[in-house]
């Protein structure tokens, strides 16, 4: 028979209801419409939070497991010391925490080996700096997100202490207004009008779609060509035939100077002549006449 736990052990049930942050699960928002689709071979998936620094979403890579990924604002990523405090933080965190990193000066340091490089993407001149980015192992965890969010308070300084007794009027940062996401770059491009990733599958049928409109088209070409009725040959040329039958040229290869040519003086014997005859000739069409009268 199974007895209840005694009140000193702990069960997964107790534990989740302890409280206990490394047992809790973050809560989840969905993407806006000014968040990315992509931050270097990540696909977005959710919001985490977000602070003045930078945004927080849950991405994934293809056929791969769920991370974190930290994306700076579009101020924190315009000004050099708070790049230089958002690689700091990365570099001193553990090897196995940091899945990848990449924007604007990412690529030095202890965990440089991590840095994923676009440069092979079109850019032009007037194209603004990638924003500094990392993606970090995520469990699901509300612990995870604040660790996000230790590093994104370090890089606006919300939770540094004053060196000494404050005075005057209050600081703040220049560019903490700016809270806007930064630039990232998104390529391949999508197809027109979507935002969303294309599956293995809508790509299998896309190619095959193309296949038969290919397919189909040399068909038409092959019977539309096949079917086209055949040229009879010009005729030949006529040349000047002789009486015995045999056709005649000069040396110069012009017809020879006894045969008739078109618009010489000669008349032809069938056509009419306007002449009287006389004597004994008759014209062509009168009766012969008569020897004995």
């Amino acid at each position: 028979m199974n007895e209840p736990p005694e009140a000193d052990e702990s069960t997964p049930e107790a534990e989740s209801d302890s409280g206990h942050p490394s047992v809790q699960l973050v809560d989840q928002y969905p993407l806006e419409t000014d968040d990315p689709v992509r931050i270097g071979g990540y696909w977005l998936d959710a919001r985490l939070t977000a602070t003045r620094a930078g945004m927080v979403y849950t991405a994934h890579e293809d056929e791969g497991d769920s991370v974190m990924v930290v994306l700076l604002s579009q101020g924190a990523a315009g000004d050099h010391a708070a790049r230089a405090r958002f690689s700091g933080e990365i570099n001193a965190m553990h090897i196995d925490t940091v899945v990848a990193r990449g924007g604007q000066g990412q690529d030095d340091g202890r965990l440089g080996v991590r840095f994923r490089s676009e440069d092979d993407d079109p850019v032009v001149a007037d194209h603004q700096a990638l924003a500094p980015w990392v993606a970090l192992a995520f469990d699901g965890s509300k612990l995870a997100v604040e660790e996000a969010e230790r590093i994104l308070h370090a890089v606006d300084l919300a939770f540094v202490p004053p060196l000494g007794e404050p005075k005057g009027p209050g600081y703040k940062l220049h560019w903490s207004n700016d809270t806007a996401r930064g630039t990232t770059r998104l390529w391949p491009l999508p197809w027109p009008g979507r935002t969303d990733r294309a599956g293995w599958m809508s790509l299998l049928v896309s190619w095959l779609l193309m296949l038969l409109i290919a397919a189909v088209a040399i068909l038409l070409a092959i019977l539309v060509f096949q079917n086209q009725p055949p040229v009879s040959p010009p005729p030949p040329i006529p040349s000047q035939v002789s009486e015995s039958g045999e056709p005649q040229e000069s040396g110069s290869g012009e017809p020879a100077s006894g045969s008739p040519q078109p618009g010489d003086g000669q008349s032809r014997s069938d056509e009419p002549s306007m002449q009287q005859p006389s004597g004994n000739e008759s014209g062509p069409g009168d009766p012969s006449p008569n020897e004995r009268l």
